[in-house]
Order: C-alpha cells, then sequence, then structure tokens
C-alpha cells in the first residue's frame, strides 16, 4: 500500500532544535522521529512511501535514502527551488504537497494513508485501513479521545455515533469545545480528494481540504481506535516524550544499549569514572566521559560523545551529542543542543549555575 509522510514544515515551534535539523530528524531515544514511523508503515505493509521535503531536505533524504535498509520504497517531492546556490524552501501546505505529487505523476491510486514526519504512533494501521473501508468513507481522521482540559490544544473533531464528521473547532475553549476528540494528524484517503485541491497553490488538509469534503456532502469518518500518540510539535512535547518514553510508557520503543546497573544503560566505549551517582532511568551514549563527582538523575538521556565534567549535577534532561556539559553545572530539566540551552519549554536559560558558554562542541578541546 502506499503512503505519505508530511516532512516539509520548518518546525518554528521546536527551535532553536530545527536551526540545523529538519522537525521528523529530531533523535528521540538516539533515532530520528521520523525512522519509528518508517518502521510501523513497513510493518503494516505500507510498502511505497512519498515524503515532501523543503526545510534542510538533504538531512531527511541522505538519512533515509531510497528506504531499501528499511524494506520500504522512499520517494521524495522537493518543495522549493535553488537560487545562487542556496535552497529557498516554499512549502505547499500538508494538501497542496499531495496535490503536486498526483498532479505529476497519478501516484495515489488508491486508498493511502497520510502522516505527520513528527510523531510518535503505535496504532494498528490495518485495522485503521479496514475501518475506513468499513465506512465507505472517501476521507478518514484517525482521532484520540482526550481529557476535557486538554482540548484547547488540539483540533477538536465533531462527530455522530456512527463516526460521521459534522465540523471542526481549531484549539478551542474548553467551555467552548463540542468533543473531546482529537486530531492525531493521521488520515486516510481516497483519491477522489484530489477534486476538492486546486493546483499549485499553498493548501492546508485540516483548515482548507476538510471543510470542503463537509460542503460537498462526502462521506467523512471519525476513527477512533486506542493508541499511544506522542506529538513532538513543542520542545515541551519533545522533553515530554522522551520523559514517558524513558520509563517505559510506549512499550514499542526499548532503551538501546547495554544495561549496566539497575536503570542505567550505555552505548559503546563509555567511560564513567569512580565516584559518579547515577539514578536511573539513565542512558549514556557511545564515546561519552562522566568525570568524578557528577550526578545524573533520570529520565536523563546523554547522546554521543559527550564530556561531563566533574561535579556537574544533570536531572532529567535532555543532552545531545557532542555536548560538553562543564565543571559545576546544574542542568535541570532541559534540553542542551550544541550552544543552545533551553529549558524544558523552550525558553533559552541561563543562571549563574549553568553558563551557556559551558555547553559546547565536545570535539572543540577544551581549555
Amino acid at each position: 500500500m502506499k503512503a505519505m509522510i508530511l516532512a516539509a514544515g520548518k518546525g518554528t515551534r521546536v527551535r532553536p532544535l530545527t536551526y540545523e535539523m529538519p522537525k521528523p530528524m529530531i533523535p528521540i531515544m538516539g533515532k530520528p522521529v521520523m525512522e519509528y514511523l518508517v518502521e510501523e508503515l513497513e510493518r503494516h505493509g505500507f510498502n511505497e512511501i512519498m515524503i515532501n521535503v523543503s526545510h534542510l531536505p538533504e538531512k531527511i533524504e541522505d538519512y533515509f535514502g531510497n528506504g531499501e535498509r528499511f524494506g520500504v520504497e522512499i520517494g521524495y517531492s522537493f518543495e522549493g527551488h535553488i537560487e545562487n546556490g542556496e535552497i529557498i524552501s516554499t512549502a505547499l501546505g500538508s494538501a497542496g504537497g499531495l496535490k503536486r505529487i498526483q498532479d505529476f505523476s497519478g501516484f495515489f491510486d488508491d486508498t493511502f494513508l497520510v502522516v505527520c514526519g513528527d510523531a510518535l504512533i503505535d496504532l494498528d494501521l490495518t485495522q485503521a485501513v479496514r475501518e475506513h473501508w468499513r465506512s465507505g468513507a472517501v476521507a478518514s481522521i484517525c482521532t484520540l479521545e482526550v481529557p476535557k482540559s486538554q482540548v484547547s490544544n488540539y483540533g477538536v473533531v465533531v462527530s455522530d455515533e456512527n463516526g460521521r464528521i459534522s465540523s471542526f473547532q481549531e484549539k478551542p475553549s474548553i467551555e467552548d469545545a463540542l468533543s473531546t476528540q482529537v486530531n492525531t494528524g493521521i488520515y486516510i484517503f481516497e483519491p477522489e480528494i484530489f477534486d476538492l485541491i486546486p493546483e499549485d497553490k499553498e493548501f492546508d488538509i485540516g483548515s482548507e481540504l476538510f471543510p470542503k469534503i463537509i460542503e460537498k456532502g462526502l462521506p467523512f469518518n471519525a476513527i477512533n481506535l486506542p493508541f499511544n500518540w506522542v506529538d513532538i510539535g513543542r520542545i515541551s512535547d519533545f522533553w515530554e516524550a522522551n520523559q514517558k518514553i524513558m520509563q517505559g510508557e510506549l512499550r514499542t520503543i526499548p532503551m538501546p544499549g547495554k544495561q549496566i546497573s539497575a536503570g542505567v544503560w550505555t552505548g559503546l566505549n563509555v567511560d564513567i569514572q569512580q565516584g559518579v551517582e547515577i539514578q536511573g532511568p539513565v542512558y549514556i551514549g557511545s564515546g561519552t566521559r562522566v568525570e568524578a563527582g557528577a550526578k545524573i538523575v533520570g529520565p536523563t538521556w546523554i547522546g554521543n560523545g559527550c564530556h561531563v565534567r566533574k561535579d556537574a549535577n544533570i536531572q532529567r534532561s535532555i543532552i545531545f551529542d557532542y555536548t560538553r556539559i562543564g565543571s559545576n553545572s546544574i542542568v535541570k530539566e532541559s534540553v542542551a543542543f550544541g550552544k543552545f540551552f533551553v529549558d524544558r519549554e523552550g525558553n533559552s536559560f541561563e543562571s549563574d549555575n549553568m553558563k551557556t558558554d559551558w555547553v559546547s562542541d565536545a570535539r572543540i578541546k577544551a581549555d
């Protein structure tokens, strides 16, 4: 079967991570978030996958290639142009990206799946497609129930007892929300939807295509199956996803590396000196050195090639590859990414205990 992964966005809400990588390449447990998605698609027989790219496209294309090592075929649709040797991104919107591929080759010739490239899911996609077929819909949205207190963070889907969708609310207030079903960005479509999408124009699935489907009175269905869904929409989501996964809340993602003690996993060639205190769950990547006196409290992920200097204190944080944490630093509920240091909400952070110049590329010789 055929699938489309939406990967052309600039990821502005996840900056500074997306200054140097597209959002689908943000690592979760040492792997790009989109790699988990490709693996999930392959497990359910989606073996022909198109990916639209725009922001830093070479990062995605170089990593995933033609898909052979993942057991699938992957093709790319670049949304942009090159000007004076520089890539200029001109994303077409989620529906516009689909339309460009369809107009080029008629690729989507049967039922197909569309997913966002920045989310972790363990949905039974096979069952979802069966539900779509059973409903006779031209379009289906996979939805999830969320607590009423959280509806303002999502697009709310309003449907009847048979799953027929009648309307949407984009991030309504708690008081105004007509439902606790939310849009997860997982869609199943029939090729007929392309009749509703204009050519060569930026066009969005949620805000423009779906209202047209409702206006035309076409069969439109909500599929509400239980599954785990971790959306990496903001820095806070990324931080929370790592916290949950390291505590084993998403069973499809095991802790990598070798377990060396209760709650502690490492990659190869790790140097943890005597006098280091570690409270798991903690992962320490290959080629990383942790000096005496350091304290690490989990859930904490420390990437490859890092250097945690003496008496540093790291608590419930994410340290990207090749980052040096200076002596006596306190890193708490934060993300250290090269020269960037942000708190769990994505705000740049500096205090007497943590200087941003103490977070630097470990490949640069320390003073």
